[in-house]
């Protein structure tokens, strides 16, 4: 990333531009005038990342892990408890896993409509209302096209599309959250910025960090007083949670980031793999330097143009010097939280370039292309395939074989049939080594593609199910692959 500017604002919108050089100046009147379109965009964005989610989840295609361990640390909210998760160990605190108390704002709802399409439905509403004000601040600094693009751009980026066509998380909550504060940053609204971003520390232990960078650049912006505080608190959040609450409330007492101490492939363990994650490990394998360059593309990397862009750094840090692969690339949804960040980056550089009319739709033109030539490649293509609207006969004989396990009963099921079950019983994964034994239910589906197979082979799970015959399980019933076995009492 380049230094930023040494000029005093993040983002000065008071400073005017010759006339000739202005792409599109701010609406005159009512700062709503006109801006109707961008709920509507909202509104469309919000039904395709419902109707992806949704549909996924009815084909009996989400996971345990997260949909499962996040429905049953809402559902204990729901109910009056603290969040434990069957599916982590029996009665594992969920608090000593993640720090993300921000899940309980969900169990109002979920107490009305308890089900996983809840978390899937308020998913969708958090990341589409990220849009409003992003937008919003776009219309008034670059005129409507800009906003057309950046707004539709930033809807249907990979990185979006990636969390949403993978389950529920809670960074959800973090997208809005930065988009508001990102815009009031750029606009200059400093207040504004610090009361948006501080209640990311109660979304996940590392956002105290990016809450200390927008801190900086807050006093960087001319409020130093503000700023510091800002990114006091920020720090202060992420070492509290980090080194206090995580393994004061983990039942090992581990430190939350295990996967950190993990040494990636080619580096030793100590002092020397500090050193090799901190230098070489950043930028190997080739993978986090794909990633970053597809962070970056769809804003013709101009992104690294604004001060914007160092909120970032925290969660590219954190990501590249894991020792945990998954983390590395573009799937599932460790790149939803960079999206508001590099698409309001690409505004402020914008802004900042002050580029003629026709330079700016060039901008935006080749913006538009390479999101265009991305989409095809993540989730919400799915959309436009007729085979998601489809659904496979399998899946009523499924419901019909789990209908049978009573309410309230423990189960261990194979991990694409978790989530349909914790919404009513004490379910865990079936093979999982932590899983509470000896359960009252087994439900597996032994047809499962080898790619969703987890955690055991077909080998493996045909010599749990025959030693659990053993055991005294009874075959209830084995129906076109899905197997169900009771424990007599």
């Amino acid at each position: 990333m380049h230094a930023p500017p040494t000029h005093g604002s993040t983002l000065p919108p008071q400073q005017s531009a010759p006339q000739e050089r202005v792409a599109a100046e701010p609406s005159g009147g009512s700062r709503s005038d006109g801006a109707w379109w961008i709920w509507a965009l909202a509104a469309a964005l919000f039904l395709a990342y419902a109707a992806l989610s949704l549909r996924i989840h009815r084909r009996i295609l989400s996971n345990s892990y997260d949909l499962g361990i996040f429905e049953q640390a809402i559902r204990s909210y729901a109910h009056g408890h603290l969040p434990v998760s069957e599916l982590k160990a029996p009665d594992f605190p969920v608090l000593g896993d993640h720090f993300s108390p921000v899940l309980a704002l969900v169990a109002p709802f979920y107490r009305l409509w308890p089900s996983a399409e809840t978390l899937l439905v308020v998913q969708a509403a958090l990341v589409a209302a990220s849009v409003l004000p992003l937008a919003g601040w776009v219309r008034r600094t670059l005129g409507p096209a800009a906003a057309v693009v950046i707004g539709v751009g930033y809807g249907l980026s990979w990185g979006v599309a990636s969390a949403v066509g993978f389950d529920f998380h809670e960074v959800a909550f973090a997208v809005p959250l930065l988009a508001y504060s990102l815009s009031a940053l750029g606009s200059g609204r400093l207040r504004a910025a610090a009361f948006w971003a501080l209640p990311l520390l109660l979304v996940k232990e590392d956002l105290g960090l990016t809450v200390a960078v927008i801190g900086l650049l807050i006093a960087r912006s001319g409020d130093r007083r503000l700023g510091i505080v800002t990114a006091a608190s920020g720090l202060a959040g992420t070492l509290l949670a980090l080194l206090v609450v995580l393994p004061a409330l983990n039942p090992d007492g581990s430190f939350a980031y295990w996967f950190w101490l993990d040494s990636p492939k080619g580096s030793d363990g100590g002092l020397a793999g500090l050193l090799y994650r901190g230098t070489v490990g950043l930028v190997t394998p080739e993978a986090k330097v794909s990633t970053l360059l597809l962070v970056l593309a769809p804003t013709l990397f101009l992104a690294l143009r604004s001060p914007l862009l160092w909120v970032a750094l925290p969660t590219l840090l954190w990501r590249f010097s894991s020792g945990n692969s998954v983390h590395w690339g573009t799937g599932y949804h460790y790149s939803l939280v960079l999206m508001p960040i590099v698409f309001a980056a690409f505004a402020d550089a914008l802004v900042r370039r002050r580029p003629s009319r026709a330079s700016l739709h060039r901008y935006l033109a080749g913006s538009a292309a390479i999101g265009l030539l991305v989409l095809p490649q993540y989730p919400l293509w799915q959309l436009v395939k007729p085979d998601t609207w489809r659904t496979d006969p399998r899946v009523a004989v499924a419901h019909r074989l789990m209908d049978r396990i009573p309410d309230g009963a423990t189960v261990q099921a194979s991990t694409l049939l978790v989530p349909q079950l914790t919404d009513r019983t004490s379910v865990s994964l079936y093979g999982w080594p932590q899983s509470r034994p000896r359960p009252q239910w087994i439900v597996v589906d032994t047809w499962t593609p080898w790619y969703k197979r987890w955690p055991l082979t077909v080998q493996e799970e045909k010599a749990s199910l025959d030693l659990a015959r053993a055991q005294g399980y009874r075959t209830v019933a084995d129906r076109d692959g899905f197997v169900l076995l009771n424990r007599p009492d």
